[in-house]
């Protein structure tokens, strides 16, 4: 069953969630912004400023999961104008970010991280990913630019949703498996074996 607004409040009471916004925030002030915060069945994490990297090329290599070359990402300048603070993902290229929010998933739940639909309708999609039950840290969040355009990735605002859905209690769970990607910083965490 998918959770709802007043189940996600009372987990983030208990940590769950951290910082958490208990309302959807659409401005900043005077300044519209990309949405974050608890809805009605979910919640909007935003993007951190502190890393985004994006794929390169270099010339003789492979990108391989279980030798990953960090040569092959390489960090985004964060940019400030009037609108915000953003990151450029160039397009048809693909970009790691790292949520602001820290996250504690009960032992009884699965959260899947989903794209917004106003980087959808720019080009910019982001990838399916899961939290399992137990898994903890910052989420490493990963968009594909699919147009033929660069687009902005505004950090501090809104960037993926997070549903969370309960299922009968596990035998084994992220953490008492020891998942390679637990208790992940504040940072892009880049592929493990």
């Amino acid at each position: 069953m998918i959770k709802n607004d007043a189940w996600i409040s009372a987990q983030a009471a208990l940590g769950m969630i951290v910082p958490f916004e208990p309302n959807l925030v659409r401005r900043v002030g005077d300044q519209p912004v990309l949405s974050f915060g608890l809805s009605s069945y979910g919640y909007d994490i935003r993007l951190s400023p502190d890393d985004f990297r994006i794929f390169r090329h270099i010339p003789g290599t492979v990108v391989d999961p279980k030798r990953f070359n960090p040569r092959n990402v390489e960090p985004a300048e964060l940019h400030h104008d009037d609108h915000g603070s953003y990151f450029v993902l160039p397009a048809h290229s693909y970009g790691l970010g790292v949520a602001m929010e820290h996250l504690d998933v009960p032992e009884n739940i699965t959260v899947l991280c989903i794209g917004k639909s106003t980087y959808a309708r720019v080009g910019c999609i982001a990838n399916l990913t899961p939290a399992e039950a137990g898994w903890k840290g910052h989420l490493t969040l990963e968009f594909s630019n699919a147009s033929h355009a660069d687009c902005r990735i505004y950090a501090r605002e809104g960037v993926v949703q997070l549903l969370f859905f309960e299922g009968e209690p596990c035998v084994t769970t992220y953490a008492t498996r020891s998942g390679k990607y637990q208790d992940q910083r504040q940072e892009v965490t880049l592929p493990r074996v």
